[in-house]
């Protein structure tokens, strides 16, 4: 009966959207037909760049067929180029790593990247997109293929702006409240943009977990229901200005609010025995804050940028896993995880850069930063009624100076070098038990050089050091109560550091699009993983050494030289392996929860002389087992991941978007192998559990004005 109606309500959502999607066909030609025009070869060979001074430009209007709304939509149809946000976990700004520039310049802030300040620029303020070699620019840190955004303000003065509402329906939960919007203009001598967003989602997923001795003999069994939601609300504002002298001003604000739910509800069977009721919640209630703003000016010979940056973030949560026994006289067992954690940076860089005869690039980049983390919390159980015992009570903090200094030039007409050089010193603090101080100070730099040996051919080779960053959560102890299982703090980790070698090369294939391979190499000291304390208790630590190594695929096919107009294939792939010896069992694994593959092929056809396109995708992924000295965990994807859409571009002036997805009903496996003590001895059980999440059904709403 459950099912019937499960059913019932999926088809009426999906009638729903059929309605909405698929008007009166001779209507919707009718009404569309003055402002389409009949979409020739020739026409739709316009996603072909144009080539400038090294670079590839595409106009705006060659994304015309797409009827963008936004910038983001303009970029996600360039054959060939993937978007790169490069890490925001680091602490601090540091060089750039993200491969967008708007406007000459990289993208200020930790929680504004590429995907969200594209999303907020109107399409109709885009002039056009090009892409270039990073190694050829004066910005450090950048090599490979990058995308400078050029914008325009509205000529009128007026007021634009576009939206979009992302409702998903899903066995697990309906999601109508996910989407965004946001408005531009001018205000005084300088432009604006104002932005609101709900990063919404409704997840979970139902099935059956067997629980095993070591040689396989059944111990009971559990089935279990998993849902979780989260509703993520954000207003962000940006200010711009540019003066008459070429200075440049720029301000961005954003507050976010982060409401986390999550239940698992289990019933648990054994043969002879009585059932068993276990539950399973957690919950968060965060929120944050950002400012930035940054001020480049001329100065001497050259440019000053002056950028500042403060965050805050507030964040409560709570675990609880209990059991209930049905024979009527065991009394219920439970305990509880609460943790409180305050996070904060405050960061000040400048960065100076100049040219001298020959068109040599010159520049200096100093940076300071401030970074704390403070954690309390507290662990309960129900058998201690009111007894509460805290735990994992510490601040850590960091202060952090960089200087880089930056040097490039032409070695030929078609090779480029781009060389930093300098060093990083931080002063890290925990406080609490056993608190400590210590200090570190590490070299960086880089070598980066851009070949283009023919007009569609781009190579680049980087040879990077580079000083990872820590977790500050690492320092930390804390307690997983689902599973029973603590993990210690450790005061003595250090930042690992890495050498990295990377060698891309773009082929553009002319009416064929274009295709980039990029093959990486890297060494790594003191990479972190679990390792013994004691006996008995592990922690994170380091490792003395690391290899990973891999290789990218990214492609866009157009299938216009063989008269498939309108169509597009585009390829995203990655294959990774690595190596560290095991601390315990001392021999040579991969890097725990380490990537193995990923992959994502995506088919979109925009019928020409109409407003239709349809398509579709398939996508999946593999990650290394994830090892502590006395489980394995291992997490498979059953199936890839495949969905279908159909999209009109002009239903009384929005873009219409149906998703379906997961229609080869993936589900996903996770298998926790645990030990009687360590992974070097016998196994104490395993639990084997799979989960299906059914059908998603998605639609998607855009439009301007």
């Amino acid at each position: 009966m459950k099912q019937a109606k499960w059913m019932s309500a999926n088809l009426i959502v999906l009638g729903c959207a059929g309605a909405i999607v698929f008007p009166h066909p001779a209507h919707a030609q009718e009404e569309n037909s003055q402002d389409l025009q009949p979409i020739t070869g020739t026409a739709l060979s316009s996603l072909q760049p144009r080539r400038e001074n090294g670079r590839q430009i595409y106009d705006a209007a060659q994304f015309s067929r797409f009827n963008p709304r936004t910038a983001l939509d303009m970029v996600r149809q360039i054959p060939g180029f993937t978007i790169d946000t490069g890490d925001n976990n680091e602490r601090g700004l540091g060089q750039a790593d993200e491969n967008v520039l708007i406007n000459g310049a990289r993208i200020s802030g930790k929680n504004v990247d590429a995907f969200t300040s594209l999303g907020r620029i109107s399409a109709s303020n885009v002039e056009r997109l090009e892409i270039v070699d990073g190694t050829t620019l004066s910005i450090s840190g950048l090599s490979g293929q990058v995308l400078n955004v050029v914008t325009s303000a509205d000529a009128s003065g007026g007021i634009s702006g576009n939206f979009k509402w992302r409702p998903q329906w899903r066995r697990a939960g309906s999601n109508w409240f996910a989407g965004e919007a946001s408005i531009s203009g001018k205000l005084g001598k300088g432009e604006f943009t104002l932005s609101v967003e709900n990063d919404a989602f409704r997840n979970g997923a139902d099935g059956p977990e067997d629980v095993t001795d070591g040689f396989g003999n059944l111990l009971f069994q559990r089935d279990e229901t998993a849902r979780a939601r989260g509703d993520r609300p954000k207003i962000s504002g940006a200010y711009s200005r540019t003066s008459e002298a070429g200075s440049i001003f720029n301000l961005n604000a954003e507050y976010a609010i982060n409401r986390f739910r999550e239940r698992v509800v289990t019933v648990r069977t054994q043969s002879g025995e009585n059932d068993i009721f276990e539950l399973f919640s957690g919950s968060e209630d965060e929120w944050n804050a950002e400012l930035s703003a940054d001020y480049e000016f001329d100065l001497g010979g050259g440019r000053l940028k002056l950028i500042g940056l403060q965050r805050f973030e507030h964040s409560p949560f709570k675990n609880f896993f209990g059991q209930t026994f049905t024979d009527g006289v065991t009394v219920p067992n439970g305990s509880q995880f609460d943790r409180t954690v305050d996070e904060g940076e405050s960061v000040l860089r400048t960065e100076y850069n100049w040219k001298t005869d020959g068109g040599t690039d010159w520049g200096i980049s100093l940076e300071g930063a401030y970074n704390f983390l403070d954690s309390e919390g507290i662990f309960s159980t129900l058998s201690n009624p009111g007894v509460f015992t805290p735990t994992a009570i510490a601040k850590v903090t960091e202060f952090r100076g960089e200087v880089i200094g930056n040097y490039g030039r032409s070695l030929a007409n078609n090779l480029t070098l781009q060389a930093t050089l300098g060093g990083e010193y931080s002063k890290i603090s925990q406080s609490g038990p056993n608190g400590q101080t210590r200090n570190f100070l590490r070299p960086k730099g880089s070598v980066s050089f851009a070949w283009k040996p023919e007009e569609d051919l781009d190579i680049s080779l980087k040879i990077e050091r580079s000083v990872g960053q820590l977790n500050f959560f690492d320092f930390v102890d804390r307690v997983d109560v689902s599973q029973n299982i603590g993990t210690s703090g450790n005061r003595d980790l250090r930042p690992p550091q890495i050498w990295r070698t990377e060698l891309e090369a773009t082929q553009k294939l002319g009416p064929w699009g274009s295709m980039t391979l990029n093959l990486y190499g890297e060494k790594i000291t003191d990479i972190v993983d679990s390792i013994p304390i004691d006996e008995f208790t592990e922690a994170r630590g380091n490792l003395p050494s690391a290899t990973r190594y891999g290789v990218e695929l990214n492609a866009g096919i157009l299938f216009d030289p063989i008269g498939w107009n309108g169509a597009k294939l585009d390829i995203e792939g990655e294959i990774r392996n690595s190596s560290l010896r095991d601390p315990l069992r001392d021999y040579f694994r991969r890097i725990s929860d380490d990537k193995i593959f990923t992959y994502e092929v995506s088919l979109r056809h925009d019928v020409p002389g109409t407003n239709w396109a349809w398509g579709g995708g398939v996508e999946d992924f593999r990650f290394s087992n994830f090892l502590r000295l006395d489980q394995i965990n291992s997490f498979r994807t059953q199936a890839p991941f495949t969905w279908i859409f159909v999209e009109h571009k002009d239903i009384f002036g929005l873009t219409v978007n149906a998703n379906l997805g997961n229609l080869l009903g993936r589900n996903e496996r996770f298998t926790r192998t645990a030990f009687v003590d360590r992974r070097d001895g016998p196994i104490d059980f395993i639990e084997d559990r799979s989960r299906d999440f059914g059908l998603i059904y998605r639609l998607t709403v855009s439009g301007s004005f």
